[in-house]
């Protein structure tokens, strides 16, 4: 593990949100492996009704931005309005988006596809650290 956070006593809950399965099964198994609690989903609506329903919360989203039924855009801003503690990662396959998309969409960080796996985990590092300051 290379993560210092993962190290202390406290597993934290990673909800991970895309439409591509593959995406889905590289990013659970990665992120289990380096010590998080990962729930997944495969569209926004079925992220949004985990939201909604687990108890404890999760301590940061990772969400694809384009996706059927609920867009990762649009959830993101639910995430901001209903939870606005929790940090949330936008990942995209557009190559080229216009950096207002990117403020539009609230994401604390926006990482393209593909991206490097440890690249993403710091940033999530990063995002706790900050959250466990709060």
């Amino acid at each position: 593990m290379d993560s210092e956070l993962n190290k202390t006593d406290k597993t934290f809950k990673v909800l991970v949100v895309d439409d591509d399965r593959q995406i889905l099964k590289v990013l659970y198994n990665y992120l289990t492996n380096e010590n998080y609690d990962v729930v997944t989903a495969s569209d926004g609506l079925e992220g949004m009704k985990l939201l909604e329903t687990e108890k404890q919360g999760f301590d940061l989203v990772i969400t694809d931005l384009v996706m059927p039924k609920i867009s990762g855009s649009y959830l993101i801003l639910e995430i901001r309005k209903r939870f606005p503690g929790t940090p949330v990662i936008a990942i995209t396959g557009w190559e080229a988006y216009p950096d207002g998309f990117i403020i539009e969409t609230q994401a604390d960080k926006v990482f393209e596809k593909p991206f490097i796996l440890p690249e993403l985990n710091k940033s999530m590092q990063e995002l706790l650290s900050l959250k466990k300051k709060d």
